[in-house]
């Protein structure tokens, strides 16, 4: 049986690092951000932070996500059904790959690396509902207030100017995830961007 952990404090980051240090697939949830709950192995713990390389619920690689410490509601370590799971993840051959040494003490350096890390990211921020949305798209640029990304709308088509996004805004960065790795396979290479007034574009 897992350890269900409710946290808001410094402890969290110590139960985070010390399930990255053993390899324990863990649980968590955000509940203030979505329904349902994450499922994956820790693949760095920063200041602000952290990456889980996720296994989703078909057993399988489902992306890494770079989160924010404050927005998880509970953790369990391990997760209860982690004999199971890890012996399915040994079957197909899958081992957890996070990236060494990814920056997760702020989010302008997340960013930069994730952008590095794979050709589009996904770019989750808050919204006024208080629900997180999501954009998909190639990293352009990075100023001291935000970045600039050359999405791609739901239906894979590059769009044509980049839009801005603040780093305060940012609550969570996705990389390789299976939704964001098709758009990219159907929209192929991205256009040039033309020049205009940048805005946020099309929502995922």
């Amino acid at each position: 049986m897992g350890k269900v952990i409710e946290l808001k404090t410094t402890g969290q980051r110590a139960s985070l690092r010390e399930a990255q240090q053993q390899g324990q697939l863990i649980r968590l949830w955000r509940g203030e951000l979505e329904h349902g709950s994450f499922c994956g192995y820790v693949g760095g713990v920063g200041r602000e932070f952290f990456l889980l390389w996720v296994v989703g619920d078909s057993i399988t690689y489902d992306g890494m996500y770079v989160m924010r410490h404050r927005d998880i509601t509970e953790l369990e370590v391990p997760d209860k059904h982690h004999s199971f799971m890890e012996k399915a993840l040994a079957l197909k051959g899958l081992q957890p790959n996070p990236p060494p040494g990814f920056p997760l003490d702020g989010i302008r350096e997340a960013v930069q690396a994730a952008g590095q890390q794979s050709p589009v990211i996904g770019v989750h921020v808050d919204s006024e509902e208080e629900a997180e949305v999501c954009y998909i798209g190639r990293l352009v640029s990075t100023e001291d207030d935000g970045f600039y990304m050359q999405e791609i709308s739901p239906d894979a088509e590059w769009l044509r100017e980049a839009s801005y996004f603040a780093w305060d805004e940012v609550s969570t960065i996705s990389l390789d995830d299976g939704y964001a790795q098709a758009l990219l396979a159907v929209a192929g290479a991205p256009p040039p961007l033309e020049q205009g007034d940048s805005g946020v574009g099309h929502a995922h």
